[in-house]
């Protein structure tokens, strides 16, 4: 091997070392934060009023008292269409053409009245949110869970029991 080819390959052999330090060090910083705490979901179920105030007389305006507010908590508007409201008797409200603002909160009543950018309605008239125990669970467009909120005595999805309205 002559001077020249020798100089020329530990050249190459060095750049490739180099090369590949500079790899495991670009790495090393987005591994880490891949271990980083979790991140916020950006559309979030924010308050449940799942016992209306006064009493459960099944009226349209005790069920509108009864409402779950999903929040934006982004700047970016996020399109709701196709994304789902569940309780755990799989009572399911489907958002239909909704887009919620940046920064925005949005409430689902349970009871019948005519939608605006704020409120949306189920066009119920029972009660779905059990005033004991219950969950609602926000699933996106493909099903995917992005966010629920529990309260009472959680049934860990057992069915069938009664809502507290009575």
């Amino acid at each position: 091997m002559s001077a020249f080819a020798s100089v020329t390959a530990r050249r190459i052999a060095a750049a490739a070392l180099t090369a590949g330090a500079l790899v495991s060090v670009v790495t090393l910083p987005a591994s880490a934060a891949d271990h980083a705490r979790p991140e916020r979901p950006k559309v979030k179920i924010s308050d449940v009023q799942y016992d209306s105030p006064g009493r459960d007389d099944r009226s349209n305006r005790s069920l509108n008292r009864e409402w779950v507010e999903i929040t934006n908590t982004t700047r970016r508007t996020v399109n709701l269409d196709g994304w789902t409201l569940e309780d755990e008797d799989g009572h399911t409200y489907t958002f239909d053409h909704y887009r919620l603002e940046g920064r925005a909160t949005v409430r689902i009543h349970t009871g019948i009245g005519r939608d605006t950018d704020s409120d949306l309605y189920q066009d119920r008239r029972h009660y779905v949110w059990d005033n004991r125990s219950d969950t609602a669970t926000l699933r996106n467009d493909r099903g995917r869970f992005i966010d629920d909120k529990s309260w009472g005595h959680h049934r860990h999805g057992g069915h069938g029991h009664g809502h507290g309205h009575r």
